[in-house]
């Protein structure tokens, strides 16, 4: 490997995983990313909110909804970094094991002035007593910055989730 090639793959983002612990049943955690209604009841970061038009929960089944900025400052934000305050986003459960495993890929094509891409999330629900472990790896984005935002907006997103199942 060249000191170039070297150089690349060393500057590459790695693959983050995000873990939380829930007093949940993995039934109610698997509802949350497989139904309409629990999908849109955490997903997004604060102050942003998603409408579902399509969820099919199998095996290759189209996940289609639109991410909304949900308050001023987040609309402000939006416009200030050159972004609409609203865009679809579309996406498949690439893996969908019931109910302990689901891959989600996702096709990030709303991003003014990059090249489309697929981006994807594996999920993992272990149950370990009245608690259930969830294991969330996300791959790297092509560019290191956009992969820095992923993780913080998914970290913002899952507060919702932490609060709701707050012991």
């Amino acid at each position: 490997m060249s000191g170039e090639d070297r150089a690349t793959a060393e500057a590459k983002p790695r693959a983050v995983v995000i873990e939380r612990s829930y007093r949940a049943t993995v039934e109610e955690l698997w509802a949350l990313w497989t139904t309409k209604e629990g999908f849109e009841s955490w997903w997004g970061p604060e102050e942003f909110r998603v409408e579902v038009h399509r969820i099919e929960a199998r095996q290759g089944g189209a996940l289609h909804y639109d991410m909304i900025a949900d308050t001023p400052q987040a609309v402000k934000a939006m416009k200030d970094m050159g972004h609409a305050p609203q865009h679809k986003t579309r996406g498949w459960f690439a893996v969908y094991e019931p109910p302990r495993r689901l891959v989600l890929t996702h096709i990030i094509d709303f991003m003014p002035g990059i090249k489309p891409f697929e981006t994807t999330m594996s999920v993992d629900f272990i149950q370990a007593g009245d608690r259930v472990r969830m294991l969330v790896t996300l791959e790297p984005m092509p560019y290191a910055e956009i992969s820095k935002m992923q993780v913080l907006g998914f970290t913002s997103q899952l507060g919702k989730l932490d609060r709701r199942f707050a012991d």
